[in-house]
């Protein structure tokens, strides 16, 4: 499903104050510090100190091109991710999103929510989905809380649990009830990164793997990966006419069955291209006016959650 809001999440680790602004600046639908695994465990206290520059940081707060910042923090099960919680009630700028790392059950999500509700009262919160206990309780986590905006797959300690590699069959699996579950509960799913830095023909065919599962967004590890992973979650031309023609025929039919293209449409391929053009924006061509949106399910869900947020 396409969405700008987490096409891509750029991590960078939050010990390297240096790349803070390529980070800002990197065009990531969402920036995140990294508190977790990027960390040694040294350097923990290190690294909650230097943090809160990155969500005051001029190119983060910038008016004219306001950047989503995240933070990853440790797992609530372990001392380090309670301290991080403590941490992050004392920033001076809140981050946006809370990243939850191996999450395990809703009460994992539960907990960052208790403590962190009153001091970032504007609070997202996203949950990485990595052990095998962590994909049986899906569901149960997906509609843990009404902050939760997507389930994140972390396939490497996911993989390590298994005993198994990183290869697409294997994970398959996985991954499809990941994304069913975030469905289900009226959120997004993001994929995990792809490792290899320097193989943008291997990122672009994982890429294309998830968003064809459904994902909404993937994982970037190093700037040079946004421009692949924000053309492979985005519409192209192609499908953004089909789907203006598609909103002009539910238009034309009052909502009812009719073919565009020589292919049947009804009422889901309205919403989802009523959908589409509404976060994409409507056809610019001479001559096209804009379609007033069609007066779907999901465009009333969608307009409550945003007053919810």
């Amino acid at each position: 499903m396409y969405t700008r809001y987490c096409r891509s999440m750029l991590c960078t680790p939050a010990t390297d104050l240096g790349k803070y602004a390529k980070c800002h600046q990197s065009g990531a639908d969402i920036c995140q510090v990294d508190l977790e695994d990027s960390v040694p465990l040294p350097q923990k206290e290190e690294a909650r100190r230097k943090a809160s520059a990155f969500f005051s940081a001029r190119t983060a707060t910038s008016t004219t091109a306001p950047v989503r910042c995240a933070v990853r923090i440790n797992a609530v099960t372990e001392l380090n991710g309670l301290c991080d919680l403590l941490a992050l009630r004392g920033y001076p700028t809140k981050p946006d999103i809370v990243v939850v790392p191996k999450v395990e059950s809703a009460r994992d999500i539960e907990i960052v929510e208790s403590v962190l509700s009153e001091d970032c009262p504007r609070l997202e919160l996203m949950a990485i989905i990595e052990t095998p206990r962590g994909l049986e309780n899906l569901t149960a986590i997906a509609t843990s809380s009404p902050r939760l905006r997507a389930l994140i797959f972390g396939s490497a300690d996911y993989a390590a649990a298994l005993g198994i590699g990183l290869a697409w069959e294997p994970l398959a699996y996985a991954r499809s009830r990941l994304v069913n579950a975030a469905r289900a509960a009226n959120i997004d799913a993001i994929d995990s990164p792809q490792f290899n830095l320097t193989d943008q023909l291997l990122l672009g065919r994982e890429a294309e793997r998830a968003q064809s599962l459904g994902f909404s967004g993937k994982i970037a590890l190093h700037p040079r990966q946004i421009p692949v992973i924000n053309e492979v979650f985005s519409p192209n031309a192609a499908e953004l006419e089909h789907a203006y023609r598609v909103v002009t025929a539910a238009h034309r039919s009052g909502q009812g069955i009719t073919t565009v293209g020589g292919s049947m449409v009804g009422r889901p391929f309205y919403q989802a291209s009523q959908r589409l053009l509404d976060e994409f924006g409507q056809l610019t061509t001479a001559g096209q006016q804009p379609r007033p949106p069609l007066n779907t399910e999901s465009s009333t869900a969608e307009a409550r959650r945003g007053e919810q947020r």
